[in-house]
């Protein structure tokens, strides 16, 4: 093994996910710059770098240092310190600032930040405000490279270290000897599998009950994402000796034992579904239970109007309005104007937004104090708009805080008497549940809302079990109206529905609004859908390609997968913006992004579109306008974001575009499914096309049971109502 310092020039390629790194360095032992590989984590432009590793010659890209071991050293030279101040890693420091430092203190400025910040004050720019962000982002990456230090002694690649003293901050080390499978819930990217590697090198047992226990909670975790509150025992084991490997199964279900004595995870049998031994993580079967209970007590506490009373404000209405209403919209409108709880279900065109409008007109005469709630912002924007009355998404109407609290809740319920959810198929048993413990009793509940799109992201499958229990009054829309027939977008959703082939427009563009295009090769494809966001929809349509145009794809990887696509449309959609790299992402001033996880503090939630306003590199800040709602992003914080030129089917849900193009393809055949394209195709309002072969159309079409979610809501809610 060799060893020598070397001062890091440039990164040439850097893995967010695993920390793999290719950097070009300087050393003094060899001339001009090396490549050097390996696992370095965060590594900047200007450290220096002690290294150890081995030479070896690659066949394509020649001689490179295979690192097995390094430890980072604060740079030497004043070109070092240059590159180092300049690279973002400390907050408040820029280029120009990185020069005005090196002007003022030379070669000491590292050691001024470090042991006399106080000077800074000194520098032109620099005020106790600025001075105090650069004190405190130089004091965080100190401890981060003692966090660094602390790994590699126990041959922990250092990869996840920022992320991992972003949560713990000082108390990391203690947290890590503790119990780091802790890692695997708490810090977003880090899974079992990288926080297990970390406890085995750090000493623990391949068989010690932290681990044991561990992989089962996990296992238990990560089938939640799937959308499963509970999974039958058997198979649980099963996928649990999958990431353990060479574990004895006894000891696997000894350790299903011990979590269910201390009551982390329960198991029942649920003889309905003819399944024993069904395991729930405990937070999720508590929740559950109350959900169906919640439900039951809601819907039975009394608080009615009488049918004769609504029929009369509804003749009012459709009188003054002009407006013919079928039977089928009176009796969807009757059940929700005297039903506690009710639920409306219809595809597009059946007349969900007039039935929803009608009833917030009725109980506005009927002097009710009355809130519309969707799951996410663009669902919720669109609601307000077809309803004319302000719309919140479901966190806002509970009052999320920073912290992630609810100021809504069983202690401070919601003061209202009405409440409309829409989009209720994307709304998951957590929010389900947190919801319900904030609604008083008196409070009337009309969940709205498309049972055949796809199910929501998070776990539980709420509407659909209430559904299908029938213990709970509904509407069930199946009428398509006049003026929705002449849609072919509404035409062949509903043929999608019924697993029949979608049948072209008989209209010319611009008048058409469904094209299925017959593609095979994924490259075409990608040009195909490159092409006609960027000058067939403009050119032929007038659509703003920025703004009025959405690519939906099932899947991330792949030609016609969101990443590569994003790639290729920002850089023909936005090739001149301000951009800032970071690592192995670019993002530009203009580009449009879309937030992928829920963030109290900043009160934007997975899903919300906006578009990036400003990059202020000194201040290390990334500012988004969320429809004139600016929210402000360190650069370490930039996971939350991606691109969203194109966005998957399921991130598209309860938002509408002007025109969607969608491909389908037989690499995505893992994904493809009745309701992924049914929903994806409803997303569009103008303009949709579908590009691919009717083979994965097929598949797609036939694939009507793939997904299937253990929850056990319907038969608690079938109990409940018929037995109390």
């Amino acid at each position: 093994m060799q060893e020598f310092k070397a001062e890091v020039n440039n990164i040439v390629y850097s893995n967010e996910e695993n920390g793999y790194t290719v950097a070009r360095v300087r050393a003094r032992k060899y001339p001009g710059l090396i490549t050097i590989c390996g696992h370095l984590g965060s590594v900047a432009p200007g450290e220096m770098l002690e290294l150890k590793g081995i030479w070896k010659e690659h066949r394509k890209y020649g001689r490179q240092f295979i690192v097995q071991d390094f430890r980072q050293l604060y740079p030497a030279s004043i070109n070092g310190i240059r590159r180092y101040l300049s690279s973002n890693m400390i907050k408040g420091v820029g280029p120009v600032m990185a020069q005005r430092l090196i002007d003022k203190f030379g070669v000491k400025v590292l050691e001024i930040i470090d042991q006399e910040p106080q000077r800074l004050l000194e520098v032109e720019g620099i005020g106790p405000k600025k001075m105090e962000m650069i004190e405190k982002s130089w004091a965080e990456q100190r401890e981060i490279r003692a966090l660094m230090l602390f790994l590699q002694s126990h041959e922990v690649a250092p990869t996840f270290a920022t992320r991992i003293f972003k949560k713990y901050g000082k108390e990391s080390v203690q947290k890590l000897k503790e119990n780091p499978y802790d890692l695997a819930y708490d810090i977003q990217g880090i899974g079992f599998k990288t926080a297990d590697k970390m406890a085995l090198k750090l000493g623990f047992a391949p068989d010690c009950e932290q681990r044991l226990q561990a992989a089962v909670s996990y296992t238990l975790f990560k089938l939640s994402e799937k959308g499963h509150l509970f999974y039958p025992q058997e198979d649980l084991v099963e996928k649990v000796q999958a990431i353990l490997g060479d574990i004895d199964e006894d000891l696997i279900y000894r350790a299903i034992l011990s979590l269910i004595e201390r009551k982390r995870i329960f198991r029942e049998d649920l003889l309905q579904q003819g399944i024993k031994n069904a395991i729930y993580l405990s937070h999720f079967y508590r929740l559950e239970k109350e959900v169906a209970s919640r439900l039951y007590h809601l819907f039975n506490h009394p608080a009615a109007f009488s049918q004769s009373k609504v029929e009369s404000i509804l003749q009012d209405l459709t009188a003054k309005l002009k407006f013919t209403l079928s039977e089928e919209q009176k009796q969807a409108i009757y059940g929700a104007c005297t039903s506690k709880v009710f639920v409306i279900t219809g595809g597009p065109g059946t007349g969900k937004t007039t039935i929803t409008r009608m009833i917030v007109q009725i109980y506005k005469k009927l002097g009710l104090k009355i809130k519309l709630a969707a799951p996410t912002g663009r669902a919720a924007k669109r609601l307000s708009e077809a309803t004319g009355e302000t719309a919140l998404t479901i966190h806002r109407l509970l009052g999320a805080t920073p912290g992630g609290q609810l100021t809504h809740n069983e202690d401070n319920k919601l003061p209202l008497d009405v409440l409309i959810v829409d989009e209720v198929s994307m709304l998951d048993g957590p929010l389900c549940f947190h919801l319900l413990r904030a609604l008083p009793l008196t409070c009337r509940l009309i969940f709205v809302g498309d049972v055949h799109q796809l199910p929501s992201v998070g776990p539980g499958n709420i509407l659909a079990d209430i559904l299908k229990s029938e213990v709970i009054p509904c509407a069930r829309l199946t009428t398509i109206f006049r003026q929705a027939r002449e849609s072919m977008i509404v035409i062949n959703a509903h043929r999608i529905n019924e697993g029949k082939f979608p049948i072209a427009s008989k209209k010319q563009p611009p008048k058409a609004d469904f094209f299925w295009v017959e593609q095979s090769d994924p490259a075409r494809i990608q040009e195909l859908i490159v092409r006609m966001v960027c000058e067939r929809m403009p050119e032929v349509y007038g659509l703003n390609p920025l703004k009025d145009v959405q690519v939906l794809t099932p899947m991330h990887k792949g030609e016609v997968g969101t990443n590569e696509l994003n790639r290729l449309l920002q850089e023909r959609l936005n090739a001149n913006g301000q951009e800032l790299k970071l690592k192995q992402r670019v993002f530009k001033v203009g580009d449009r992004v879309m937030q992928i996880r829920n963030n109290y503090e900043k009160d934007v939630f997975n899903g919300d579109l906006g578009w990036i306003k400003e990059i202020k590199q000194e201040e290390g800040e990334l500012v988004v306008d969320y429809e004139d709602v600016e929210v402000s992003y360190d650069f370490d914080e930039l996971d939350e974001l991606t691109l969203a030129y194109a966005v998957s089917v399921h991130k598209s849900q309860g938002s509408e575009y002007p025109a969607i193009i969608m491909p389908v393809v037989t690499q995505h055949f893992m994904l493809l499914q009745r309701n992924l394209i049914y929903t994806g195709l409803t997303r569009a309002r103008r303009l949709a096309v579908l590009v691919g072969t009717k083979k994965a159309l097929a598949i797609g079409l036939r694939n009507v049971n793939a997904g299937k979610r253990y929850t056990h809501l319907q038969y608690r809610l079938q109990e409940i109502f018929n037995n109390e």
